[in-house]
């Protein structure tokens, strides 16, 4: 068996920097996981993106099953990295992936509207938050126009405004060494 980590959070909260630096600590120890991105899933699941509720379901559900598939057949250690707004979607993760772990990227709303308007030539479009407070978006926006509802229970919890990248995910590795050291090299 492999375990799975749902990294959650606001979009701009840090899920994908803090992703990249725990991949690199993984790979350093010997950890080869599979990264589950919605920002590039997105872009094959629903090339032209309306993030309404149903789609969300969709995408999200397909997310799980793929992790569940890597998982189960003892293929990969999984990294999910989307913002997962309803406790549902990562519930659900929780209920089919037997080693599951939740981290909830913490962030005050104000610093992810900032980092989200200074993203630079990465898959995610910039500017999302203000659009959506000004009704441009064709969906719905989590913290703004949709709910994000914070998990209520994660295995760790990271204040990525308090903790730099590396910083956050050397608590993350110090959770996967202590949870599953007999799946680790």
């Amino acid at each position: 068996m492999n375990f799975c980590l749902w990294l959650t959070g606001l979009p701009g909260s840090g899920k994908s920097t803090i992703l990249k630096e725990l991949l690199r600590m993984m790979g350093t120890s010997g950890i080869q996981p599979v990264a589950l991105s919605l920002d590039h899933m997105r872009k094959i699941v629903t090339p032209h993106p309306t993030y309404t509720d149903e789609e969300r379901h969709i995408v999200y559900r397909s997310v799980v099953v793929m992790a569940q598939l890597l998982t189960a057949e003892g293929m990969r250690h999984v990294l999910i990295d989307a913002t997962g707004n309803r406790r549902e979607f990562r519930d659900l993760a929780r209920a089919l992936i037997r080693d599951f772990g939740e981290i909830y990227i913490e962030c005050p709303m104000h610093i992810c509207l900032e980092r989200e308007a200074s993203r630079k030539g990465q898959s995610v479009e910039k500017n999302l938050y203000e659009r959506a407070q000004k009704g441009e978006l064709c969906g719905e926006m989590p913290g703004v126009t949709a709910p994000y509802e914070a998990p209520l229970h994660p295995e760790v919890t990271v204040r990525s405004d308090l903790l730099s990248p590396r910083e956050s995910a050397e608590r993350i590795m110090t959770y996967v060494r202590s949870r599953w050291s007999t799946l680790l090299p």
